[in-house]
C-alpha cells in the first residue's frame, strides 16, 4: 500500500490513510498491549487514543508508552462514557479511514487488516466486524441472544441483514463519520452509528472476527439490561426523527457540549439502573 509521494500508507499530502481510535477507561492492564499491537500492523497508521477520565492506573501505563509520533494521546477531564471519547477521537484523527478498537482485548487488534480491508480497496462504505457471523463463538448465551434480539430490530427497522450490529468493530471514511453529526455519550453510540448510516443508504459490508468476552468480574463495562434499553431506544429514535448531517469537518462532532449532554441521559440511565454507576 504505498502512495503517489513513495510513502506506506500515506496520502499525498502525507497523512496517514488509516486512524485507530482507542477510547480506553480503566484498561490499565491492556492497553499498552492493544496500542504496541495496533502500531505494529503498519508504520503510517495513526493511534489516537482517549482516556476517558480513568481512575485506575491506566494514566500511569498511558505515561509510560514509548513515544512514537504515530501516537496521539488525550485525557477527557471525567469519566463521560464511550461516545464521547469516540467523538473526541474524531475531532483529532487525520486518516482518510477511521476504526475504532476498543483497550479491553476482547477483539483481536490484528483483525483490523481483516477489517478494513474492503474499504481500502474501494469495495464498501462501511464494514462491521461481526462476531457472530460464523456462529456463537464464546459469547455466553444471554449476551449472544441479547446482541441477536438488537439485531433483529435493526434489521426489521432499517431493512437490513446485519448478524452483529453492536459489534465494537465499526469501520469507514473520516468523512462519512464526521457527517453523521453523532450526539451519543456512552455505549448507544454503536446503534447511532448504524441507524445513521442505514438512514443515509450506506452499504454496510460485515466480515467475520474472533471474540474473547470478558465478564463483569473481568472489567466489563457493558450492562446488559440498562444499555440494551438505551440502544433499543437509540434505533427506534433514528428510525423516526431526521438524521442531521455533520458539515464533515471536526465541529461535526461537537455541535452539543459532551458534559451537558452527558447530565441529559444521565436521568435515564438513573431510572434504569439506579444503582449503579453512570459509566
Amino acid at each position: 500500500m504505498t502512495s503517489p509521494a513513495g510513502q506506506p500508507g500515506r496520502d499525498q499530502q502525507g497523512e496517514p490513510r488509516v486512524s485507530v481510535i482507542v477510547p480506553v477507561y480503566n484498561e490499565a492492564d491492556t492497553v499498552a498491549e492493544v496500542v504496541a499491537r495496533v502500531l505494529a500492523l503498519d508504520p503510517a497508521w495513526e493511534v489516537v487514543l482517549v482516556d476517558d477520565g480513568s481512575t485506575d492506573g491506566t494514566p500511569a501505563a498511558l505515561a509510560d508508552l514509548p513515544s512514537d509520533p504515530r501516537l496521539l494521546v488525550h485525557r477527557l477531564p471525567a469519566n463521560l462514557g464511550k461516545g464521547a471519547a469516540v467523538r473526541t477521537g474524531l475531532a483529532l484523527a487525520r486518516g482518510e479511514f477511521v476504526v475504532v478498537q476498543d483497550a479491553d482485548l476482547e477483539l483481536e487488534p490484528e483483525e483490523l487488516t481483516r477489517v478494513l480491508a474492503p474499504l481500502l480497496a474501494g469495495e464498501a462504505e462501511a464494514v462491521y466486524g461481526s462476531r457472530f457471523r460464523q456462529g456463537r463463538g464464546g459469547a455466553p448465551l444471554g449476551l449472544y441472544w441479547a446482541n441477536r434480539a438488537l439485531t433483529l430490530v435493526a434489521n426489521l427497522l432499517y431493512r437490513c441483514r446485519l448478524t452483529d450490529e453492536a459489534t465494537g468493530y465499526k469501520a469507514c471514511s473520516r468523512e462519512l463519520w464526521l457527517s453523521l453529526n453523532l450526539q451519543a455519550v456512552g455505549f448507544e453510540l454503536c446503534p447511532e452509528v448504524t441507524a445513521k448510516l442505514l438512514r443515509r443508504g450506506a452499504r454496510i459490508r460485515e466480515v467475520p472476527v474472533a471474540y474473547r468476552p470478558r465478564s463483569k468480574q473481568q472489567g466489563k463495562k457493558l450492562r446488559a439490561l440498562r444499555d440494551g434499553l438505551r440502544a433499543l431506544w437509540t434505533l427506534l429514535k433514528w428510525r423516526v426523527l431526521p438524521v442531521p448531517r455533520g458539515p464533515g469537518g471536526p465541529e461535526s462532532v461537537g455541535t452539543t457540549d459532551l458534559r451537558a449532554e452527558s447530565a441529559e441521559t444521565a436521568d435515564l440511565r438513573e431510572k434504569w439502573a439506579p444503582a449503579e454507576a453512570e459509566r
